[in-house]
C-alpha cells in the first residue's frame, strides 16, 4: 500500500575568471552571483554579531579571489547559524538566522565546486543546497534552487554515461503489503461525485461543510499525460534530493523520530525493500516547493478558488510512504483542504469539530471512507476537518 499526496546574477567580468575556470565539469555554479564582490548583498541587522558578518564578508571576498580557507569559514557560519536555528521553538527563529544559514550553504557549495568535483562531492553540494532550502530562507532570488538545477543536471549526465540502459531504477519492484481493509458502513461512507460544477460543490458540500470525494477532476494533469508518475520517475526527477523522513508508525509513539535521507535512499529503504524493523514516511512536506519540477506536473483544483484567501496562500504538501503509517486524529481549521492520492490506499475518518472532547471515536457521528487507488488520482475535499 503506497500513497503520494503532490533577477538572475551573472558573472561576465574578468574578476570572476578564476571561479569560472575552476569548475572542471563545465558548469559555473557561481555564474548566478553578482559581477563584483562589492555588489554581493550581505544586509543584516544588528541582531547578527559584527564578528559573524566579518566572516561572511571574508567568504565573499575569497569567493571572488579564490584565496584563503573559505570552506572552513563557511563551516563556521553554518555551525553558528545552526545553533541559532535549534534554540527555542522554530516559529520563534528570526528570519535573519535562517538567511545566515542559507549564506553559509551558498559559500560551502561554491567551495565544494571550485575544484574538479567527483560525483560524491556534487551529491554533497546538492545536499547542502537542500539543507539551505529546508532550514534557511530564500536569498538572492532563491539562488540555492538555481544551484540545485545545475548540479542535478551534472549528476544526471554522469549517471546516463555510467549506467547500463538495461539496468537501474526501472528494474526495482515495490513490495506490496497485504493489509486488512476496514469495512465502511454505507451510511457513514463519504459520497463520491464526478466533476461537479463549482456552484453545486459550493452549495452541497463547501457551505454545509461536508466531506466529499471528487473523482476525475485532475485527469488532465501532466503527471498523467505528459510523463506519467512512477517510482522511477520520482527517482529520476528528485532521487538525489534530501528530504525529511519520519521514522515510526505514528508521531505520537515514543520511538518515533525524524531523519534526513535522499529520495533514492528513502525509496530503497522503505518502499522498494521495506525495512521490517521500522516504517519511514515522508509526511506533510512541501516537496513541490523544494522540487519545482514536480510542481510543474500538477495544478491546483479549481474548487480551491471557492475558499478564502488568494491562490498564493495555498500550501501544497506531500505524503509518501508504505502501508502501516498512521496519522493520529487532528483538527484541520483551514476552510479548504484537499487530499490528492497518486497511488495506494488510505482510510479517512472525518469527525465534526463540535464533537465533545470526552467522546470516543466509536461514539462520533462521522464520515468514513476507504480510498483505494492504483495509478489513478481522485480527490477528497474537506472544508472542515479530517
Amino acid at each position: 500500500m503506497y500513497s503520494f499526496s503532490t533577477r538572475s546574477y551573472f558573472i561576465a567580468t574578468p574578476a570572476s575568471t578564476y571561479v569560472n575556470n575552476a569548475l572542471a565539469y563545465g558548469r559555473t555554479v557561481v555564474s548566478y552571483l553578482c559581477c563584483f564582490a562589492c555588489e554581493f548583498p550581505l544586509d543584516f541587522s544588528e541582531k547578527v554579531e559584527h564578528s559573524v558578518v566579518d566572516v561572511l564578508k571574508r567568504c565573499r571576498q575569497q569567493l571572488y579571489t579564490g584565496s584563503g580557507q573559505w570552506r572552513q569559514n563557511a563551516q563556521i557560519i553554518l555551525a553558528f547559524s545552526w545553533e541559532k536555528l535549534n534554540t527555542g521553538t522554530w516559529r520563534d527563529v528570526d528570519k535573519e538566522w535562517r538567511c545566515l544559514y542559507s549564506y553559509g550553504c551558498l559559500f560551502k557549495v561554491a567551495a565544494l565546486c571550485r575544484d574538479d568535483a567527483s560525483s560524491a562531492t556534487v551529491q554533497e553540494a546538492i545536499r547542502t543546497c537542500d539543507l539551505g532550502l529546508l532550514m534557511g530562507a530564500a536569498i538572492m532570488d532563491n539562488i540555492l534552487q538555481s544551484f540545485v538545477r545545475i548540479l542535478q543536471n551534472d549528476i544526471g549526465k554522469r549517471h546516463s554515461n555510467e549506467e547500463n540502459p538495461s539496468e537501474g531504477v526501472s528494474a526495482q519492484k515495490m513490495k506490496v503489503d497485504c493489509v486488512s481493509v476496514p469495512v465502511v458502513k454505507q451510511a457513514l461512507a463519504v459520497p463520491r461525485i464526478h466533476c461537479p460544477s463549482l456552484e453545486s460543490f459550493k452549495k452541497d458540500y463547501l457551505d454545509p461543510q461536508k466531506p466529499v470525494i471528487l473523482e476525475g477532476i485532475i485527469d488532465h494533469w501532466p503527471a498523467f499525460k505528459n510523463h506519467p508518475w512512477s517510482i522511477e520517475y520520482l527517482q529520476t526527477v528528485a532521487g538525489c534530493r534530501t528530504v525529511p523522513v519520519e521514522v515510526g508508525s505514528r508521531y505520537t509513539d515514543e520511538e518515533w523520530s525524524q531523519t534526513l535521507l535522499t529520495v533514492n535512499e528513502f525509496i530503497d529503504r522503505y518502499i522498494v525493500v521495506k525495512d521490517a524493523s521500522s516504517l519511514g514516511y515522508l509526511a506533510q512536506h512541501q516537496l513541490f516547493d523544494q522540487v519545482p519540477e514536480l510542481k510543474d506536473d500538477i495544478c491546483i483544483p479549481d474548487y480551491c478558488c471557492l475558499g478564502e484567501g488568494d491562490e498564493d496562500d495555498i500550501t501544497i504538501n506531500a505524503w509518501f510512504g508504505p502501508g502501516g503509517t498512521v496519522s493520529p486524529p487532528c483538527i484541520k481549521i483551514l476552510n479548504r483542504t484537499s487530499w490528492l492520492r497518486w497511488l495506494g490506499e488510505s482510510t479517512f475518518v472525518c469527525i465534526p469539530l463540535r464533537t465533545p472532547r470526552n467522546s470516543t471515536l466509536t461514539n462520533y457521528s462521522s464520515y468514513t471512507t476507504l480510498v483505494r487507488w492504483r495509478w489513478k488520482v481522485q480527490t477528497w475535499c474537506d472544508s472542515q476537518s479530517l
